[in-house]
């Protein structure tokens, strides 16, 4: 066997249709376009969304919400989480610096404190937001809320 031999099987291939090359090929003619109209036409595109006149989905469909300029997007952490790690680093000051190298915090995003959990340790948090109830719970143990 050699490569200038090689076959493919027998039906696997075929030939792609010619189409617009005359009256004898048996695709001459309209070149399966149909008579007429803008899909006979060269050069015919469709728009996005059109449904042949019909009014389009994106036009039917009422717009819906909106979105808050002013939305800012936080990361919660828990007062279990604060004590769990004042616990293993015995910490008294808990700030960015020290969530972000537990890994409870990526980069430079907002932290919100909320109140899940039970707080035992006397903690100064640093955070860009608390709820009433973890900060409430952090100043019965004695610690503090500072807002960065």
């Amino acid at each position: 066997m050699k490569l200038n031999n090689l076959k493919s099987a027998q039906g696997s291939t075929h030939s792609r249709r010619r189409i617009g090359r005359g009256s004898g090929s048996g695709l001459g003619g309209t070149s399966t376009r149909g008579h007429k109209g803008a899909k006979a036409r060269s050069g015919y595109k469709r728009k996005i969304g059109f449904e042949g006149g019909q009014m389009p989905l994106q036009r039917r469909v009422p717009k819906a919400g909106f979105k808050n300029i002013n939305h800012k997007e936080y990361l919660a952490v828990n007062l279990s989480t604060l004590q769990k790690l004042a616990e293993e680093k015995n910490l008294t000051k808990i700030g960015m610096a020290e969530l972000v190298a537990a890994g409870l915090v990526r980069g430079k995003k907002l932290v919100k404190i909320l109140g899940n959990g039970e707080l035992k340790a006397k903690v100064d948090v640093e955070a860009n937001a608390f709820s009433k109830t973890a900060e409430e719970a952090i100043k019965a143990v004695g610690g503090n809320t500072i807002i960065i």
